[in-house]
């Protein structure tokens, strides 16, 4: 199959509408309004459980259900699947959603995310999202490996905001090397 730039085209746009997939989950994760809302177009609409609204909105109320019920959360992006259409696109993406909540228990769900995705102005952002719950369940947690090693944060501990090590540039080894 040759290299067209039609194929080359659209697979520039399905990386893109990838990565936009991604600000989301990262966006949300690390309380980064600002990724989380770059996402989605203003005027998106978004059904997620009992919410149904626009991009603002839906963040102003997830936030808050994530900072008091978990520690830590994480929206994993497993299968995609992406049909392209001129400035349109008709995603599938498979999810887990996973939890660590305050009561030390792990919340787990899955499920699949329907999107359109619209490119304006260059940029491919969600403009409609509904969200497949297709599972969901809990683990009692454990305790986090590595917990006695001393100098183990000095590369960074998880946070949730833009103080977290996956903003750090550049990123450089802080710890003494173990294998001298």
């Amino acid at each position: 199959m040759s290299a067209s730039p039609e194929r080359i085209q659209a697979l520039l746009d399905r990386q893109d509408i990838l990565d936009c997939l991604n600000r989301f989950c990262r966006g949300i994760d690390r309380f980064d309004r600002d990724l989380f809302l770059s996402a989605f177009h203003a005027d998106a609409i978004i059904a997620a459980g009992p919410f149904v609204g626009g991009p603002i909105v839906l963040y102003e109320w997830a936030q808050p259900l994530h900072e008091t019920g978990q520690i830590a959360t994480q929206h994993a992006l497993l299968n995609f699947s992406c049909d392209l259409s001129g400035d349109t696109a008709h995603c599938e993406t498979y999810y887990q959603f996973i939890g660590r909540n305050r009561d030390e228990t792990i919340w787990m769900a899955g499920g699949r995310y329907l999107d359109r995705v619209e490119r304006r102005d260059s940029a491919w952002k969600i403009a409609y999202r509904t969200n497949l719950i297709e599972w969901s369940g809990s683990l009692p947690a454990l305790p986090l490996p590595f917990a006695d090693v001393p100098d183990l944060e000095v590369n960074g501990a998880a946070t949730r905001d833009r103080s977290d090590p996956s903003y750090w540039r550049p990123l450089v080894n802080r710890r003494p090397r173990t294998d001298a």
